[in-house]
């Protein structure tokens, strides 16, 4: 098979970091704590009503299936190809969105450079050539490998986590000399009911995503069964600790309503950095926030890359999907093709909108097409358990007796999610006019998903009769 040319380049270290990378997006902390301190009990919902149960399958259906292609590989053995494929059409698809606005957010940190960057905070243009520079440099550093391009991912993850520190840090100086910008109530503390709370909890549920995408990279992960188990619980403590503390520090800086999504991490750090004469680690953090995002987009391009690989190599996508560089053992055309359309993607979103609107609009097309493959995740992991795991695979306690159960909370979680996505904030100006939006662009990629899987099951028909006559 052609996977047998992929290299193994990935270690315990590189898939840790490559989960903190993926996982841990600053610009998340920001979103909570604008919610107030109703915030850190919807991210115990998100961490046990979402992660855990994520994870738990992520780590059963890893020992199972470690190959090349992950969720693919997954759904193809639970419900067929046809599934296999649409779970992948849509992975594949709502990271495109996902993209510029990771990239967006690096580049707005970066304003903090001071000086001439402050002058680029409306410029379209900026943001825009920010996000085709880094997607270009991220596609040819995973072109020629992924043992050059886990560097990326690497800095990254540690670009995400001394931030996150540093904003724990200064938050606890802070709250030492100066006490809470915040009044930690337990009346505040608990989320209030509305339609508002709810759609901030389905968005906080979409910060604990990613941790599927390491498995699809499954035939150049070292010993992927031993591997994976460590490394994710090792980025689960760190994914946790770093959302729950970082949202706590943010949140005694300052009050909820001065905080922004877009900017507010860097909002938070500049004040407490200047409160506590600590001026000089502006600069440095706002560099590592930017290497921390970057990351994450490199973490993701190079990991959903391999979905289509897998669906060229299964010809469900055009063959060439399914081909691998003689020289760097890479996907290289699924990596190359995936980059451009992300550079589409941004060159898109970016037409007409303001930074702040197509910010905003990107996240919001990418949580509902992003939730439908873990529908797929969680019910093949269901359907999974009556086959017995390879000897020598880790086992959770309980077996199929805890999996099945977190299963079906994360496949709830993951519906009720997918519902309060579709609708709209309610400050939307054009509250219908985003809800048809949402619902036309899912229906218009699951659509074309499903055209792409009949042509490509006519043309394997075709080819047969060619090769039979």
């Amino acid at each position: 098979m052609a996977t047998a040319k992929l290299k193994r380049a990935l270690g315990f270290r590189d898939l840790l970091l490559f989960y903190v990378a993926s996982g841990l997006s600053l610009r998340w902390i920001a979103t909570a704590a604008a919610s107030g301190p109703s915030a850190i009990a919807v991210w115990l919902t998100a961490l046990l009503g979402f992660f855990v149960p994520l994870a738990a399958c992520v780590l059963d259906m890893s020992a199972r299936y470690p190959a090349e292609g992950g969720l693919y590989i997954w759904t193809r053995e639970a419900f067929g190809p046809f599934s296999a494929f649409i779970s992948a059409w849509t992975y594949w698809m709502s990271n495109l969105p996902y993209f510029p606005s990771v990239l967006f957010f690096a580049a707005s940190s970066l304003l903090y450079l001071g000086g001439p960057m402050q002058k680029l905070a409306e410029s379209q243009t900026y943001f825009l050539v920010f996000t085709v520079v880094m997607l270009g440099l991220i596609t040819i550093l995973n072109v020629v490998g992924l043992g050059t391009g886990k560097w990326l991912n690497n800095l990254g993850a540690i670009g995400g986590m001394i931030p996150a520190l540093v904003l724990i840090g200064l938050g606890l100086f802070s709250f030492m000399r100066f006490g809470s910008a915040t009044h930690f109530t337990l009346s505040a503390m608990v989320p209030r009911p509305g339609m508002k709370n709810l759609i901030f909890l389905s968005t906080i549920f979409f910060a604990f995503g990613g941790c599927e995408a390491g498995s699809f990279m499954g035939d150049e992960i070292r010993e992927p069964r031993r591997v994976i188990p460590r490394s994710l619980f090792i980025a689960g403590l760190i994914l946790g600790l770093g959302y729950i503390a970082g949202t706590l520090s943010m949140l005694v800086a300052l009050p909820a309503e001065k905080i922004s999504g877009l900017g507010g991490f860097m909002t938070a750090v500049d004040f407490l950095a200047g409160r506590l004469s600590f001026g000089f680690l502006v600069v440095p953090i706002a560099v590592l926030v930017a290497v921390s995002n970057v990351g994450a987009a490199s973490a993701y391009l190079s990991s959903t890359a391999r979905l289509p690989f897998v669906a060229g190599v299964h010809r469900y996508l055009p063959a060439a999907f399914g081909r691998i560089h003689s020289r760097f053992g890479t996907p290289y055309v699924a990596i190359i093709s995936y980059g451009a359309a992300g550079i589409l993607f941004g060159l898109l979103g970016q037409a007409g909108a303001s930074i702040h609107g197509a910010y905003d609009m990107l996240v919001s097309m990418a949580v509902i097409t992003y939730f439908i493959p873990y529908l797929f995740l969680f019910a093949s992991a269901i359907r999974l358990q009556n086959q017995p795991l390879p000897e020598g695979s880790l086992r959770l306690p309980g077996g199929r007796r805890t999996i099945i159960p977190l299963a079906y909370v994360g496949l709830l979680s993951t519906a009720c999610t997918i519902v309060l996505s579709l609708f709209p904030a309610e400050d939307d100006a054009h509250p219908m006019m985003t809800f048809l939006k949402v619902v036309v662009m899912t229906l218009v990629l699951l659509g074309l998903g499903i055209a792409v899987y009949r042509s490509s099951l006519r043309r394997q028909e075709m080819d047969f009769e060619r090769n039979t006559e």
